[in-house]
């Protein structure tokens, strides 16, 4: 089973009430239920971590517990090296998710540390980017299984 950390940034802990007309009335306990479900769904285990402290959420992927992250970063899109260099560092790959589209508000957040070396973005989307994110994850998945299963089936299939 693949596993899955949900890394969750500063301030997402505000979610419900912190500006509902950009991310919206559910609360981050309520988003991570539905991961939790569509997870479940997909056949993957997930964990999540939300730290309002830079060093913590590096900390936490240091831990390389995981096979890949589902990473939402919060303003530290836009202003931590340290947190991109942590997960190029880590060497697992990682989906980025924003629940609103940095790149339509306030010029300090067309900038974007993290997208250039994530698997995916998925921005705009609200609380449906996880899910999108969870499904890539679970094709991904599928896919490298299918691939695996697929030399195991005719062994001396490509012999020279």
């Amino acid at each position: 089973m693949t596993r899955v950390l949900v890394l969750q940034g500063p301030n997402l802990n505000l979610l419900g009430t912190r500006e509902p007309e950009i991310y919206g009335r559910e609360t981050l306990e309520e988003i991570h239920d539905g991961i939790r479900e569509r997870a479940a769904e997909l056949g993957l285990d997930v964990d999540f971590f939300q730290s309002n402290h830079e060093g913590a959420l590096i900390d936490r992927l240091h831990a390389r517990d995981f096979e890949v992250a589902i990473v939402n970063a919060g303003g530290l899109t836009h202003t931590s090296v340290s947190l991109r260099d942590a997960l190029v560092g880590i060497a697992r790959p990682f989906i980025e998710v924003h629940l609103s589209d940095p790149s339509t508000r306030e010029a300090f957040r067309h900038v974007n540390f993290l997208a250039d070396v994530a698997l995916a973005s998925f921005v705009g989307q609200g609380a449906r980017g996880y899910h999108l994110a969870l499904e890539r994850i679970a094709a991904d998945a599928a896919a490298d299984r299918s691939a695996g299963s697929g030399a195991e089936a005719d062994p001396g299939a490509s012999r020279a």
